[in-house]
């Protein structure tokens, strides 16, 4: 299940104080130099991993699933069909949970 750490930064306005939940939320990592956004709902879990100057690494895209998911969730970026691809910004990557199924996975000495 997809928990905010506590260690991340609500991103704040003052109008409106806190962005964010434990599932929802806007968060800035200074430290990494890393903006994220997080929600569940409509039967999916979702973090997106945005960069102001370059898309995040794999290590960054790692950080978050391990901080923000538990070590047995399995979460994955998707390669939609170019007809669903929307590209909001340039350097924003996303990693994708659903609450409903099982992610089918290749055998594990397939993916190692």
């Amino acid at each position: 299940m997809l928990r905010v750490p506590k260690a991340w930064e609500p991103y704040r306005t003052p109008w409106q104080g806190d962005l964010g939940d434990l599932q929802n939320g806007l968060f800035v990592l200074k430290p990494r130099g890393l903006v994220v956004i997080v929600s569940s709902g409509m039967g999916w879990e979702h973090a997106s991993v945005s960069r102001r100057s370059r898309c995040p690494s794999y290590e960054d895209m790692d950080y978050v699933k391990r901080s923000a998911w538990a070590p047995e969730d399995c979460a994955m970026q998707l390669h939609v069909p170019e007809s669903d691809h929307v590209n909001a910004h340039p350097f924003c990557l996303h990693l994708w949970r659903p609450l409903e199924a099982e992610i089918p996975r290749p055998p594990a000495i397939f993916v190692g």
